[in-house]
């Protein structure tokens, strides 16, 4: 009996050791397995860098401008006899918008009128005096000092006269303001003013004229962009040209560059331009924001890629380069600008380079790709995973 169960304890021992032999070896073995399996290529798409020539564009917003505004008020106190427009008419230089009652400024002109007839007679009877007294003189009749004294009193009488003109003059104008005219050719907006409104001299808003064809385009540029903006001004073969479209509206027009201002807004850091667009079918009015897109420079040989290629990081831009090994690189990049949804680059890549467009989330420095279309298992015969696109 003693010796049976001696039998069965060493069994028992010998199978403890192996199944724990084999519990501890089977970890070694799984993870040998597992280490030696290469994580699969990410899919990938690949764009290369070209060089070309690009246009250095500045897309900023801007607003319209009447080429010349004015706002109409009355030149004298008085009472709205008729307002001749129509609102929203386009007007010629010299048309009647609005006419005051004439009635006080007909009445003061027939009265300086009057005085001025007075005057008149005045001085031709002063005159003839004075020829009656110098012939008086000749013959001992009258003495040289009453010759002098008629000859203040015709000059007095002179100067009376000619305050006459002056204030007829003044009354005539007085009248002439009573009526209204549109300074130049435009549209007039709304009435603002009716028949029997009073109106006070340079206080009363009449109406509004503005002048639509051309127009402006006013809009603001970082200052850095100065420089640039100022040899484009100064050039002698070609004005600066800025191409002008509404939001959402296919519709485009060129218009000349033809104002920079003279000095750098401190509160924005930015300077005011206007261009002129000649605006002959009016789709344009004052005061609407549009989009302005301004060439300021070409830039001669530069790198380009597709701008969703360049990704963002703590230490700035960087984007992943693929390399011949069908692996990446992780590279800083500077971008000199990003317009129409490319990226200039200006440092860190070079012509002809590949560089990852989609798929970078699931990217780090050295890992494996593969082009998103290839076909599964056929690398290309650099040894990458495949071609890029």
């Amino acid at each position: 009996m003693t010796k049976t169960r001696t039998i069965l304890l060493i069994v028992a021992v010998l199978a403890a050791g192996g199944g724990a032999a084999w519990y501890f070896a089977k970890p070694e073995t799984n993870a040998a397995g597992k280490k030696g399996q290469m994580p699969p290529p990410v899919p990938v798409k690949l764009a290369k860098a070209v060089v070309r020539d690009m246009p250095l564009r500045l897309e900023i917003t801007g607003r319209t401008e009447a080429y010349e505004a004015v706002t109409l008020k009355s030149r004298v106190d008085g009472q709205v006899q008729s307002v001749t427009f129509t609102e929203g008419q386009h007007v010629r230089q010299g048309d009647v918008l609005l006419r005051l009652d004439p009635a006080d400024f007909q009445a003061r002109l027939n009265q300086m009128e009057a005085n001025l007839a007075k005057s008149q007679a005045q001085l031709a009877k002063a005159r003839a005096d004075v020829e009656r007294y110098i012939a008086l003189r000749a013959k001992g009749f009258v003495s040289e000092e009453k010759v002098s004294e008629m000859r203040t009193a015709a000059a007095a009488t002179e100067s009376a006269a000619m305050a006459d003109t002056a204030a007829v003059e003044l009354a005539r104008l007085q009248l002439s303001y009573a009526t209204i005219k549109a300074p130049f050719v435009g549209v007039v907006g709304a009435k603002l003013v009716f028949p029997g409104t009073a109106v006070k001299v340079n206080e009363t808003t009449l109406a509004v004229v503005n002048r639509v064809r051309p127009l402006y385009v006013g809009f603001a540029v970082p200052e850095k962009y100065l420089p640039q903006l100022q040899a484009g001004m100064r050039s002698e073969r070609k004005s600066m040209q800025a191409a002008v479209s509404l939001p959402g509206n296919g519709a485009a027009w060129e218009g000349a560059v033809r104002f920079l201002d003279n000095g750098v807004d401190v509160a924005t850091g930015t300077i005011q331009l206007k261009a002129v667009v000649p605006n002959e079918d009016e789709k344009l009015a004052p005061g609407q924001f549009v989009n302005v897109s301004l060439v300021l420079d070409t830039l001669k040989d530069a790198v380009v890629i597709p701008a969703e290629a360049v990704q963002q990081g703590a230490e700035g831009s960087f984007l992943f380069v693929a390399k011949e090994d069908g692996t990446v690189e992780m590279r800083k990049i500077r971008i000199a600008s990003v317009q129409k949804q490319l990226a200039i680059v200006a440092e860190g890549l070079a012509g002809s380079e590949t560089v990852v467009t989609e798929g970078q989330l699931r990217l780090t420095a050295g890992a494996r790709i593969k082009p998103a279309d290839a076909p599964e298992g056929k690398p290309d015969k650099s040894g990458a995973p495949g071609k890029p696109n």
